[in-house]
């Protein structure tokens, strides 16, 4: 500023000088004009002192007037001052209208004259009258292309006026550089970037090219002069510099050369990409061919990444299977040496006892009462356990003599069964540096064991003792179960014993009773089965117990292990395997189990012994054949319906629970993976598991494997509860006997229905049932069922609603409004009550009674990644098919809509909003849309909701990040914006990461049909409410609240910062019609990045509240 006072200092003195010496010339020479400067080395140095002077007026005034009025469009105004006015490059036209005028600073406009102009230009009216263009004084300097000298008597001051001066002296054509506006006597120097010559008068036409306007009628001595007009490019673009030319000066303009572009507006030539051939005269670069090279990179680099994570899935997974298989063989191929060395063994043994019945009959009793030592294969005879060929008994004696042993001694029998097993040979020759068992297990407890394969020959070695242990165990007695029971190594586990008293459950809106005065207890180490007819309430009976009635009132008393307590409280050690087969379609059997067995077992426990529990669990289920093989889904078929079947209830059986609950787990299955699965379950019952499931009509051999029967009426009253063993003999003693050749199961149901008449000797009807088992085990007889008369009505009404009336009782039309309202308010009141009771459910802490310590928030988020990476692999072509869409979109709108100068590409940008938000939303439903009823079943099984989300988020981010290359590869490379890819890529990408929220937000809330509706729609009501630029101030407030009017802000601003110099006033115009400010571009990518923070908090709160239990 100080070097900029000084000029001024300078130019004032040596204006002083000037002026007198220009009078002393004109009172000499006369009319001589305009005054020769004595030398070129003068004129030079009056050239600068104009420039000087010019400089401090354009920064001066003019910024200053720009900063003050046109903020919202001037972000640095230093920058733009220098790229519209900085002209120290070149001031040839300074230097030319000194010669012709002489006196250039006294036909400069002064700030007053300036601020008429400008505040012309942003009320789009004309100009107002001034000193000396109005209708009673017109200058020929008003008209356009002329100006006038201040008078001599004039003080004029460029910077500080307020007054317009008096002009009338020296009135002529502007200079080239300058423009004269229309009602203004003076010159405003032309911005960079444009052409201001002087116009040339076309006959033919009468215009002033190449200018628009025309001489003034009458005025015979008027000439074409200079130019007359800045302002928008949308009004008027004649002093713009042509495109496909560039104007180094405001006087002089070159045309574009070969290999350089030159777009409106261009003070230089820009040069063209590598790769790309740019005619003459060009007004853009062809870059279409920079944008397939960049999908051509992209779509490489997406196949590396899907690809190579595929193989590299693969190759793990092939691996993995590898070792498992040899692991498994390995220890086949021992256990059968070891079978066929104790079948060697006993052969001997058995030739040494016929040996011996040989000796005894040549020898005396003296002789055979000696003791002698006869060693076969390196053993002794003395060395032979009488146990071990125990005498041939009665199957009734031999379970006496078996429950004689564990009523005395329970440990003497497994460790005699185990000191026989390993006198054979170690069963499992992994370690051989260990010969006893107790080294075995401290060496899997130290964690000694680490590489697949040496966990896998543990598992596969556990199995086999397992397996040989059960068939010693049938071979002792007639089930094996005592000995099984009995056994110290199996893992015991937390024991849960439930039992309930007069456990009632009623619907809260229409009072029904679903469950009536049911009294029992389920006990661990046996299983429950739920029978009897529809709507007897036997999934409610399940739901009761384990705590997830929803809409219901429950009553009576539920005791566990004794005490009151909730079921919560045991969560993570109790299974519910719903009547609905819900499993993640897109991953393998052992995928599927082993995330639940992660996520769910102890987070203490070893790899190892992990991997053992997996392997029992598909081992005992029947799923090693198809352990690899994807579920399956509605669209994509995998395993059958009743492998699936086995497939859900392995999930919960692999996080080891103490209490199992299961919804009808044999419906769709035949005979035989019927019977797999109860073994399956019998063999968890051997471990104190205490499991409850509802059956449909099983067969007489399912049956059998049942312990226990709770058998319900139609209205939820309890016709038995005991030992499936019993049951028939206690309804004999009613006098009801199941024919020969029938089922008792389905007699038992037929007879509830029904649909079966009890003999007349009986004297029982089926809706005496329930009263004669209350009667029989003590219980209190509800009033309402102590007749048979009232049982049979209280059954009946039952099933009527309460609310429902006879319409003769409804004797006018008000009482029908009335109920009408009434029951709208019930149904509103039903709805608000299951809203709370899952919320209730959701929210509920309750005291950790299971001292399982399951993995932490993060391990959880780790494995959640895992599996959401897999199934995005797997989802690939679904992936390839958003991308190509993408692609189509952003091709044909970059045709389409190309990216106008004058609006900074309003309309493209606004296209572009619309086709990516739908798009992106769109694809990003199915992050959450898909998968709810996995997601209630694992949330209500204790899995972290947290991680569940922030799981599927963060691998979302690959597509918020890689979508917004996509559509611009193509978008970008067409329209060509002036913007840099940079910036377009910033604002895209915001706004893609705002949309995914939103379309998280509306998976979860809505149903997947409304959803879509409304992703479709939402960015296009709402970006239409964003571009109203006549709007009512509502509109206008509301719009400020649309995410579609931040992006489109930071794209049009993003692409104005790019257009100066003449483009200055076009830009504030622009963004003083859209209501934008330059200023806020980092402030709209902040608000549409909270937005999609904000939508993502209200997703997950929603996916909290909004599940079914």
């Amino acid at each position: 500023m100080s070097k900029r006072r000084l000029s001024s200092f300078v130019f004032a003195s040596w204006f002083c000088i000037l002026t007198a010496h220009l009078k002393l010339v004109r009172c000499q020479f006369g009319d001589f004009s305009p005054p020769q400067l004595p030398t070129p080395a003068a004129q030079g140095f009056l050239t600068d002192i104009a420039y000087s002077n010019l400089e401090n007026f354009t920064s001066e005034v003019l910024s200053s007037k720009f900063v003050r009025d046109y903020s919202f469009c001037v972000q640095n105004p230093e920058a733009d001052w220098n790229q519209a006015f900085n002209y120290s490059s070149d001031v040839s036209f300074l230097t030319a209208c000194l010669a012709k005028f002489g006196d250039v600073t006294r036909r400069l406009c002064t700030a007053a004259e300036v601020g008429i102009y400008f505040d012309n230009i942003k009320n789009g009216g004309s100009l107002k009258p001034n000193r000396n263009c109005n209708s009673s004084h017109w200058l020929p300097g008003c008209e356009p292309g002329w100006a006038c000298s201040a008078d001599s008597d004039e003080q004029v001051d460029l910077q500080n006026s307020r007054v317009v001066p008096a002009r009338g002296s020296d009135c002529g054509s502007c200079c080239e550089g300058f423009f004269c506006p229309n009602g203004i006597s003076c010159m405003i120097p032309c911005p960079l970037g444009a052409y201001c010559p002087l116009a040339t008068l076309d006959k033919n036409t009468g215009i002033c090219t190449p200018y628009s306007y025309r001489l003034p009628a009458g005025q015979t001595n008027h000439t074409c002069g200079g130019a007359n007009v800045w302002a928008d490019v949308r009004s008027n673009s004649e002093i713009f510099c042509s495109a496909g030319s560039y104007c180094p000066t405001s006087t002089e303009i070159i045309p574009c050369g070969s290999g350089n572009y030159c777009p409106m507006g261009s003070t230089d030539e820009k040069r063209c990409f590598k790769l790309i051939s740019c005619d003459s005269k060009s007004e853009k670069q062809n870059i279409h061919a920079y944008g397939i090279m960049l999908i051509a990179a992209l779509s490489t680099l997406l196949l590396i990444i899907y690809n190579c994570s595929d193989q590299i899935l693969s190759t793990r997974e092939r691996r993995y299977a590898k070792s498992r298989e040899a692991a498994a063989r390995t220890v086949k191929e021992k256990s059968q040496a070891r079978a066929r060395w104790r079948a060697a063994k006993d052969a001997a043994k058995k030739h040494v006892v016929e040996l011996q019945s040989q000796l005894s009959r040549k020898f005396s009793k003296k002789n055979l009462e000696e003791s002698e030592e006869v060693r076969i294969l390196g053993r002794k005879d003395s060395e032979r356990e009488d146990d071990l060929y125990p005498p041939m008994l009665p199957i009734s004696e031999i379970s006496a003599s078996a429950s004689g042993v564990k009523a005395t001694n329970p440990s003497h029998h497994v460790d005699l069964r185990y000191n026989k097993q390993d006198d054979s040979s170690s069963f499992d020759d992994f370690y051989s540096h260990s010969g006893d068992e107790h080294m075995q297990k401290k060496i899997s407890k130290d964690k000694e064991i680490h590489t697949r394969s040496q966990i896998f020959k543990y598992a596969y070695s556990q199995l086999e003792k397992e397996k040989a242990q059960q068939q010693q165990n049938k071979n002792l007695t007639f089930s094996g179960v005592l000995t099984m029971a009995t056994n110290n190594v199996v893992q015991k586990r937390r024991l849960i014993e439930i039992s309930f008293r007069d456990l009632t459950v009623t619907l809260k809106h229409k009072h029904k009773k679903l469950l009536r005065s049911v009294t029992g207890k389920i006990k661990p180490g046996r299983i429950t089965a739920v029978m009897g007819p529809s709507g007897a309430g036997k999934t409610t009976f399940l739901s009761a117990l384990a705590g997830k009635t929803v809409g219901c009132t429950v009553s009576g008393t539920i005791l566990i292990n004794g005490k009151t307590v909730s079921i919560h409280s045991y969560r993570k050690i109790i299974g519910f395997v719903p009547q609905d087969d819900i499993v993640h379609g897109n991953l393998t059997v052992e995928e599927n189990l082993w995330f639940s067995s992660r996520c769910r077992l102890s987070a203490d426990l070893p790899k190892p012994d992990k991997v053992l529990i997996v392997e029992r669990v598909i081992d005992s289920l029947g799923l090693q054949g198809i352990r690899g093989s994807l579920v399956g889904t509605v669209e994509k078929r995998g395993i059958s319906g009743g492998q699936r079947k086995r497939v859900n209830v392995g999930l919960e059986l692999v996080m080891e629970p103490s209490l199992l609950f299961l919804d009808e787990p044999t419906s769709g299955l035949d005979s035989s993976s019927s019977q797999l699965l109860l073994r399956a379950l019998k063999r968890e019952a051997l471990e104190g598991v205490n499991i409850c499931t509802v059956v449909h009509q099983p067969s007489y051999t399912l049956f059998q494997m049942f312990d226990d029967l709770i058998l319900l009426a139609k209205g939820g009253l309890t016709v038995y509860h005991g030992p499936v063993k019993k049951v028939e003999e206690y309804f004999a003693n009613l006098g009801i006997v199941v024919p020969e050749r029938v089922n008792p199961p389905d007699y038992y149901i037929d007879i509830l229905e029904g649909m079966v008449k009890t003999s007349l000797s009986s004297g029982v009807s089926y809706i005496d049932l329930p009263i004669r088992w209350m009667q029989h085990n003590g219980y209190p007889v509800p009033p309402d069922l102590r007749t048979t008369n009232s049982a049979e009505s209280a059954v009946m009404t039952e099933s009527i609603d309460h609310d429902h009336q006879d319409p003769g009782f409804r004797d006018n039309s008000v009482t029908e409004e009335q109920s009408f309202a009434g029951e709208v308010w019930q149904d509103v009141k039903v709805n608000v009550q299951h809203h709370s009771d899952r919320i209730r459910h959701t929210f509920l802490k309750s005291t950790d009674l299971s001292y399982r310590r399951t993995p932490n928030i993060f391990l959880q988020y780790k494995y959640f990644l895992g599996r959401v990476g897999k199934q995005r692999l797997r989802d690939s072509k679904t992936q390839a098919i958003d991308y190509l869409i993408l692609l189509i979109a952003g091709a044909c709108l970059g045709s389409l809509t190309k990216a106008n100068d004058a609006t900074f590409g309003y309309g493209a940008y606004t296209y572009t909003i619309i086709a990516v938000s739908l798009l992106c939303k769109i694809a990003a439903l199915r992050s959450f849309s898909q998968d709810k009823l996995q997601y209630w079943r694992e949330s209500a099984a204790g899995i972290s909701s947290l991680a569940h989300f922030a799981s599927k988020d963060t691998v979302d981010l690959f597509n918020i990040v890689i979508k917004p290359v996509v559509y611009l590869s193509m978008f970008y490379f067409f329209s060509n914006p002036r913007s840099s890819f940079g910036y377009n890529y910033s604002v895209l990408l915001c706004l893609v990461y705002c949309v995914t929220g939103i379309a998280y937000t509306l998976a979860i809330f809505l149903e997947p049909g409304p959803s879509q509706l409304c992703s479709v729609l939402l960015p296009v009501v709402l970006t239409l409410i964003s571009t109203l630029l006549n709007a009512s101030k509502f509109v206008k407030d509301l719009a400020n609240f649309c995410y579609p009017k931040w992006a489109l802000e930071a794209f049009v601003i993003g692409n104005s910062e790019r257009y100066y110099g003449v483009w200055l006033l076009t830009r504030c115009g622009a963004l003083q019609r859209y209501g934008y400010d330059v200023h806020h571009w980092g402030l709209r990518l902040a608000f549409l990045i909270l937005a999609g923070v904000g939508f993502r908090i209200v997703a997950f709160v929603g996916m909290l509240i909004f599940q079914k239990k």
